[in-house]
């Protein structure tokens, strides 16, 4: 607890108390302080220069202060003391100094006495301040979060990151505690976060005020649902973007994008989205027009309803930024809702390097501006969604800036200057395109797959990707601390581009596509792709290299074989995945989970950056190294320098490459629970690190004792067969439950309760499954089904299942 000197009572009688907390004034720092509770959890800390009134509107918080009982006091000490039912906070009201405790008297967090809070600073002509708050935190505890970062690491401890968005970082200035407690600094300059022996603080560039949120869930689950409470739960996503989806850059004709799908359904592969990259619209001066000017995208309806009768939905990429020839461009032009910032496209003319002789002239679009978002949506909604699109790929939402100027940060949004709200630009800009569908319809979910993220973002349906990352095994390997950081924020769809973005290095002398053939680049892909399975979105993508499976050989090939066993799997795992995503909607969960998540006591967890869990059930260790092919180091690309580069180590000719050995590799299983090994069944106790076997077609992958999975039918997308005979599938040695979530698939109609929940018990001691009532209806479900029920050890029995609750001995 933090020291109050003993002083007159005057210190600790200075203090006004409001509805939620107090304001109170620390005259010897010359600082304005006011906590506001949201809750018994969770607190808002606002500081200003005394006497200085500061009203800010946070764009992530859409929660409220509360009266929420907390019990104010004011010991003989000379603090002010606030306690709730879970934690006790002391302001010393000399030093300003705040330490947040359990009511046990165990220290969580402690502020640093702030002597440089406040830094006076002109921002485009307006005096304001930098802004600064250094925190103590001890040398044991993990600190994780900040967003999605490429730097591999698990903990986010021993750095200096300066935190603005870019094409393959996203941020939030947020980090959670393995002690329990989370902190977000509600603060949308660029932002330095520093964690060293003397502190670990936030500074950024511009803030008329300190603002920041402390909250103690107790776990990180319970951080998270704090998180949520405050910036808003996450919607359900269509139940077909949890199946596989397909793209490129870039399909550059209609017949080209239905052909896909129609090869995928002729091959018998399972896919239920394709997606459309840039250039539908026709040339770099049409950039993002919204509208279809490609002549060889001349039918765009009949190629939506193509799609959509082969059972398949679309999703097209739509940007931030407008050529000067677009229709978008002139409406915003107009109301000076542009910005004079240098994007992407550069150039014109098609071409890499840019040809600057003939500039784009495109611009972005203001979208802090309420105006700016309408006509964004007025024209998206004309020219591509009244077609019948299915989903929104927002592109460049950081957005894409190159070549910086001070000046162009001067720029005043309706929101302050473009600096003082840099990093806030994906939040409102993906936030308006869902505003707008959402009111539009209620029949058809919105799901944004998008560049950038800020906290707040998670409820528009958006599902950030990690940007064009380069095609290169240490690439790969910090995908996994980049998605486990980035959901340790509160955000949890995440995924990437599977195989990797810029691939052209791996292209021979053979010609183009054949990369397709080269052997480290079809490893590379299968692992990603294998990746992808354990991922809220499984999406192909990338640059330089075909990504269709049938341009990697054919049925009975290795290759081939491993990215349809790898989709497959997706697919026998939809019923798990969906009511995953009910779990996240309802309970405030997470997909892809850091090991310390669900096993803190075991600190061997804590910093592991290879394995993780997908939801509860599931250990992932993706392969991360080459096991049958070098493992060439590829020169680290700056921000948009993939374009048209080589490698002359990866691209060598090909050559004779045994996939069929069976190779193998370390993994840690987690202390206190056993765990079975999924393709062999075999049971292990966990806290201790094997060997373990691979094949080209299997990664290791574990399941936790006293998990019930269900297992779905062979599909070729996700509505093909009603979830009538599903196996439910025991995974004995612990006690365990699981709730079977059922709903409409693609509307809203779940938020007024239309939606089904079975939930499962197992007793592990009587060796019961206990299948209780269904809770809930909606139009469609299912009144009768057969449930094959069994355990990993050969037991099953089949039983029909009517709505009413069932025991079943095994």
């Amino acid at each position: 607890m933090a020291l109050c000197l003993l002083t007159s009572w005057t210190w600790a009688q200075e203090f006004q108390k409001t509805s939620s907390g107090i304001k109170t004034a620390i005259s010897g720092k010359q600082t304005d302080i006011e906590i506001q509770w949201f809750g018994p959890n969770t607190l808002r800390v606002l500081k200003t220069p005394q006497g200085k009134s500061v009203k800010k509107e946070s764009l992530s918080v859409i929660a409220h202060p509360q009266n929420s009982g907390i019990k104010i006091t004011t010991p003989g000490n000379g603090c002010i003391v606030m306690t709730s039912q879970t934690l006790t906070v002391t302001l010393n009201p000399q030093t300003g100094i705040i330490t947040y405790a359990k009511p046990n008297g165990d220290t969580l967090l402690i502020e640093q006495e702030n002597v440089k809070a406040f830094t006076p600073i002109n921002d485009a002509g307006r005096s304001t301040y930098s802004v600064y708050q250094g925190f103590t935190t001890s040398k044991e505890e993990g600190l994780y979060g900040l967003g999605q970062l490429q730097n591999g690491q698990m903990m986010q401890r021993d750095i200096t990151k300066h935190l603005v968005q870019g094409n393959v970082e996203d941020v939030s200035p947020f980090f959670q505690s393995t002690k329990g407690y989370g902190v977000f600094w509600d603060n949308y300059s660029g932002t330095t976060y520093t964690d060293n022996e003397q502190e670990t603080s936030f500074r950024s560039e511009i803030g008329d005020c300190i603002d920041y949120y402390f909250m103690y869930g107790g776990s990180a689950d319970g951080v998270i649902a704090e998180v949520r409470a405050l910036t808003g739960d996450v919607p359900m996503m269509p139940l077909w973007s949890y199946g596989f989806m397909q793209s490129k850059e870039r399909y550059k004709s209609q017949e080209e994008t239905v052909g896909v799908v129609k090869k995928y359904r002729e091959l018998g592969i399972p896919l239920d989205c394709i997606i459309q990259d840039w250039q539908y619209w026709g040339h770099n001066y049409l950039w993002n027009a919204m509208d279809f000017q490609n002549p060889t995208f001349s039918r765009p309806k009949d190629m939506i309803d193509e799609v959509h009768a082969l059972n398949a939905r679309m999703m097209i990429s739509i940007w931030s930024s407008f050529g000067p020839a677009t229709k978008p461009y002139r409406a915003l032009d107009k109301e000076g809702l542009l910005f004079d910032i240098e994007t992407w496209p550069q150039s014109g003319v098609d071409g890499w390097p840019p040809n600057m002789e003939y500039p784009s002239g495109v611009r972005v679009y203001d979208a802090y501006s309420p105006k700016a978002r309408d006509i964004y949506w007025e024209h998206l909604n004309k020219g591509i969604f009244q077609l019948g699109m299915d989903g929104w790929w927002m592109d460049s939402t950081e957005p894409d800036h190159f070549n910086h100027k001070e000046s162009d940060f001067d720029r005043q949004t309706s929101l302050g200057s473009y600096r003082s709200v840099r990093n806030a630009y994906p939040l409102v800009s993906v936030g308006g395109v869902y505003d707008h569908q959402r009111a539009l319809t209620q029949d058809k979910r919105v799901i944004i797959l998008t560049r950038s993220g800020f906290l707040g973002q998670q409820r528009y349906g958006s599902n950030v990707w990690s940007g064009d990352v380069q095609s290169s095994w240490d690439m790969f390997r910090k995908q996994i601390t980049a998605g486990l950081n980035f959901s340790l924020t509160g955000m949890p769809h995440w995924n990437s581009d599977l195989g990797g973005f810029f691939a052209g290095s791996y292209n021979t002398s053979w010609g183009g596509n054949s990369a397709t053939r080269n052997p480290m680049y079809q490893e590379l892909y299968v692992r990603w792709l294998q990746f992808g399975v354990f991922c809220p979105m499984m999406r192909s993508h990338g640059a330089d290299v075909p990504r269709e499976f049938y341009w990697y050989g054919k049925k009975g090939e290795p290759v081939y074989d491993a990215l349809v066993d790898a989709v497959k799997l997706r697919y026998t795992l939809l019923p798990y995945i969906y009511s995953t995503s009910w779990d996240v909607t309802h309970n405030r969960s997470t997909f892809m989970r850091a090991l310390f998540m669900d096993f803190l006591g075991d600190k061997q967890t804590w910093n592991i950056n290879n394995a993780y869990m997908f939801g509860k059930a599931f250990l992932v260790a993706p392969v991360l190294h080459a096991q049958y092919t070098p493992e060439v180091h590829q020169k680290k690309l700056k921000e948009n320098e993939g374009w048209d580069r080589n490698n002359k180590e990866t691209a060598k000719a090909p050559v004779l490459t045994d996939f069929t050995q069976t190779k193998s590799m370390e993994v840690y299983l987690p202390a206190d629970t056993r765990w079975y090994n999924y393709w062999t069944n075999e049971a292990i106790e966990g806290g201790q690190k094997l060997t373990v076997s691979t094949t080209l077609n299997r990664i290791p992958l574990f399941v936790r004792a006293g998990s019930i999975v269900p297992y779905g039918p062979e599909v070729q997308y996700t509505s093909e067969k009603k979830w009538d005979n599903l196996t439910l599938c025991i995974y004995p040695g612990n006690n365990g439950s699981f709730t079977l979530y059922e709903d409409e698939g693609d509307n809203y109609n779940y938020e007024n309760g239309a939606y089904t929940e079975i939930p499962m018990n197992w007793d592990n001691a009587s060796r019961i499954l206990t299948i209780g009532a269904r809770k809930g209806e909606y139009n469609g479900m299912l009144q009768k089904r057969q449930f094959i029920v069994k355990t990993i050890d050969g037991n099953s029995k089949t039983v029909t299942y009517t709505g009413k609750r069932i025991k079943v001995k095994l």
